[in-house]
């Protein structure tokens, strides 16, 4: 059922709108479900509605449209400015949340059954992001990570190595996300053609080509899949299978990538499954001269511009470019 008990009931309307209309996925719905209702406690606590000592154990269930029409911007401002100051939240997650926030006010101003005249987040800017260069391992070190993946370490149980070195294979070869990873079903794969069909971002779908690295890790962990009958119904189609014979979680898979990073001596706290994201990126576009296009359409991403992120050149190349300009030598006859 979408929306919860709890909620007041403009916001599991939104929810279900979310769902239907705006088609996002089941955990882009749970994200603005948890942003909301702790804005809502934040904001009702703000506005003297509610005197409790801790936001966290306001409710909001008895919420109506009178209480929306007392949010300014400047509130919703007095909201972000508590999240940074008690919790310190990073510019990227106020402005995730300030986004869920003017999404939510453009629907009960747009819908008459709420009649919400004016939009308090109509003028709501993002906080500025940090620009940062990704972090990514280099190619030798992408190669030593694949190497140590395929074996086990010594007394390592050797049972999940295919499944692990499969993994592995898939971050580093095509650049996918965790949550696509977990998501995959041996329907989405199709081994005649080499390709996948992986569900990204907004549900959106898009096909990733697999190449013969790819194709070689895949068909040595099916090979030892455990068979149809032993695995549980709910996820017999599953590609991944944790030691419960049941889909691999994020968690199992995040476990994967840290024993497999420590294995290759790399640092656990500095890499994760989504700097494997960014290898594959960076690598493909340094060594592989991927046309910057191609690799938006590889990621998934919606906007060429943080396909840009992933395409920063190391500083060896920036300086060798300049070498190679035609004036870089003193001409004398010039």
């Amino acid at each position: 059922m979408i929306g919860n008990k709890e909620n007041p009931e403009f916001l599991n309307s939104f929810l279900q709108y979310s769902t239907v209309i705006l088609n996002k996925s089941q955990n882009s719905v749970k994200e603005y479900n948890y942003d909301l209702s702790n804005f809502f406690k934040f904001m009702s606590n703000h506005l003297g509605i509610s005197s409790e000592e801790n936001i966290k154990n306001t409710n909001i269930n008895s919420l109506d449209i009178s209480f929306l029409k007392q949010i300014t911007l400047e509130d919703i401002h007095s909201y972000l400015y508590y999240l940074k100051s008690e919790y310190n939240s990073k510019p990227a997650t106020l402005a995730r949340k300030a986004s869920t926030i003017r999404v939510f006010f453009s629907y009960v101003t747009t819908n008459n059954n709420y009649g919400l005249e004016i939009n308090p987040a109509q003028n709501l800017e993002n906080p500025k992001l940090d620009r940062r260069q990704p972090k990514y391992l280099t190619l030798e070190e992408s190669k030593e990570l694949l190497k140590v993946s395929e074996m086990p370490a010594p007394n390592e149980n050797a049972r999940n190595v295919e499944r692990d070195f499969a993994i592995m294979t898939l971050f580093l070869n095509c650049g996918m996300r965790l949550s696509e990873l977990v998501s995959i079903n041996l329907k989405d794969i199709k081994f005649d053609d080499a390709k996948m069909t992986v569900i990204g971002k907004g549900n959106k779908e898009r096909t990733i080509y697999l190449n013969k690295a790819c194709m070689e890790a895949l068909n040595k962990y099916m090979a030892v899949r455990p068979p149809k009958d032993k695995i549980k119904e709910k996820d017999e189609d599953a590609l991944f299978l944790s030691e419960r014979l049941e889909r691999i979680s994020r968690r199992t898979v995040q476990y994967v990538v840290e024993k497999e990073l420590r294995k290759a001596g790399l640092d656990t706290t500095k890499y994760s499954t989504h700097k494997l994201r960014h290898t594959a990126a960076t690598l493909m576009y340094q060594h592989g001269n991927v046309d910057i296009r191609a690799l938006q359409e590889l990621l998934g991403h919606k906007s060429i511009s943080t396909t840009e992120l992933y395409t920063h050149v190391a500083n060896a190349q920036v300086r060798d470019a300049v070498e190679r300009n035609p004036l870089s030598g003193e001409n004398k006859n010039i």
